[in-house]
């Protein structure tokens, strides 16, 4: 064995010309979107040996891809195995003594052939975009001539065109033993785990261990579910029992505009520790789905990823007008406070619009408002000589929590329908997406509604949290299922 294979490891030499999308293939099927660890270029030359790519799982290499530099002779180095071959039909033997003879002529092509040599797969990365030119065909005698089981992934990098891609799927099916679609920008959960099936039809001796890889990825990805489950949860709790104070004096109830700077300060702070509560959580989930390049959007001194402000939000995302309804009769009634403005028997500011979540005159409900930050007046008892405060808690709408679980559960979903081997540093866009709580089944919805009405009190239901969990474990599953179907 050479350097880059080991008898008990299946290893595959990946194949590919520049902007054929070989190395974002290999970044899609790592899970690996850092130009530190996997470079993707579109400079000729760029993969100069040999790079070993260990697929792992708890410490154990369970299989191995190889990145190659590309072709750079093609024609040149077809030509020159033929004449090895003489009047007979070049093979293994014939690839075998390119190899060792013709290293200085054809430096990348010997370094691309010794592993196949050596015993490793072929998988053959080709954009179907691209006219079947000279070079390509003599790529592909190169390849069937080595005798290694061969798959051959069309990458499209551009605009589909049927008869190109007609035309490329006739001439690999005579070289390759199987022939796929393997869209590496796009390509999710279920597309990676066809290609390692695939990869079994052509590699019978590897047979168990490509089978142990299909069976981990699939535990690692319901155990990230679970990790991406308790992370919402906690947000949830974080963000229902969040109330944040502000001490407040005489001279603040006593001048008006005074009592106005304070009711600001206490809705900005409010704000920004809820949007930190909220990236915390999606840095969370970035981080369990190994994701660098995708960042959350969240600007916490405005509070503007989950964009309260905006009457838009409150339509399409949380629950209808009856299924709030219905789940807070359930539930025991709904979910909410009333605001309360009264302090030690003063009432102030009582007409004051509260703008960080009014944000206009738009209807929630028919006839109503845009939900509004409670605010209300606490005892400090010894804390402040005069013993007062303002209190903000959450925005009075039952919809709120229904409305953070949609806005979490949709940004799931678009973490985990983002392909490793994109590189452009895009944020989570949630524009033009609709609600996914509004279909939960009505036991569901219920359940929540409970648990979210203890946190709204300030002391959650720890006995309904396991059920609660569960539930939302089926809800990240469900949201991944409709992304796949879509």
């Amino acid at each position: 064995m050479g350097t880059w294979l080991s008898d008990d490891i299946p290893a595959f030499a990946v194949v590919g010309r520049v902007n054929a999308g070989k190395t974002s293939t290999l970044a899609t099927l790592l899970e690996i979107d850092d130009d530190e660890l996997l470079r993707i270029s579109s400079t000729p030359g760029e993969t100069t040996g040999v790079l070993p790519l260990p697929v792992r799982y708890d410490d154990e290499e369970l299989m191995r891809f190889l990145d190659t530099p590309g072709f750079q002779q093609p024609v040149e180095a077809m030509r020159e195995i033929q004449k090895l071959a003489g009047q007979g039909v070049p093979g293994p033997t014939e690839i075998a003594r390119f190899t060792r003879e013709c290293r200085q002529r054809f430096p990348d092509e010997v370094r691309l052939l010794e592993p196949l040599m050596e015993g490793s797969g072929v998988i053959y990365v080709v954009d179907p975009c691209k006219p079947l030119r000279d070079t390509f065909l003599a790529e592909i005698e190169i390849l069937r001539w080595t005798g290694r089981p061969r798959l051959a992934l069309l990458n499209p990098q551009g605009e589909p065109n049927p008869e190109l891609e007609r035309e490329w799927r006739e001439r690999l099916g005579t070289a390759f033993n199987l022939v796929r679609t393997f869209d590496a920008h796009e390509a999710r959960f279920d597309e990676r785990r066809r290609l390692l099936e695939a990869l079994l039809q052509i590699e019978e001796h590897h047979r168990k261990h490509i089978e142990r890889v299909i069976n981990a990825m699939e535990n690692e990805m319901g155990d990230r579910r679970e990790e991406a489950a308790e992370a919402i949860l906690d947000f949830l709790e974080k963000s229902l029992t969040l109330r944040v104070s502000e001490p407040i004096d005489l001279r603040d109830r006593s001048v008006p505009s005074r009592g106005e700077k304070k009711r600001a300060e206490l809705e900005a702070r409010y704000f920004k520790k809820l949007g930190e509560i909220e990236q915390d959580c999606l840095k969370r989930l970035l981080k369990t789905y190994r994701h660098h390049l995708l960042k959350p959007e969240i600007n916490p001194d405005k509070h503007n990823g989950l964009d309260l402000a905006v009457a838009e939000t409150w339509r399409k995302w949380g629950l209808s007008r009856g299924q709030l309804t219905a789940a807070g009769a359930a539930a025991g009634g709904a979910a909410g406070a009333v605001i309360d403005f009264g302090v030690g028997g003063h009432s102030f500011f009582v007409g004051a619009a509260i703008g960080a979540v009014v944000g206009g005159s738009a209807a929630f409900f028919k006839g109503g408002a845009l939900p509004e930050l409670r605010i209300k007046g606490v005892s400090l008892g010894k804390i402040q000589s005069d013993g007062q405060a303002l209190e903000a808690g959450p925005p009075q709408s039952p919809n709120f929590p229904w409305v953070l679980l949609d806005s979490m559960l949709l940004r799931h979903r678009g973490i985990t329908a983002r392909a490793h081997g994109r590189r452009d540093k895009a944020e989570l866009d949630l524009s033009g997406e609709e609600s996914l709580v509004r279909h939960f089944p009505a036991g569901r919805r219920t359940l929540l509604q409970k648990w979210f009405t203890s946190c709204l009190k300030g002391s959650p239901d720890r006995g309904k949290e396991p059920e609660v969990f569960g539930e939302l474990v089926k809800s990240l599953e469900e949201a991944e299922s409709q992304a796949e179907e879509a």
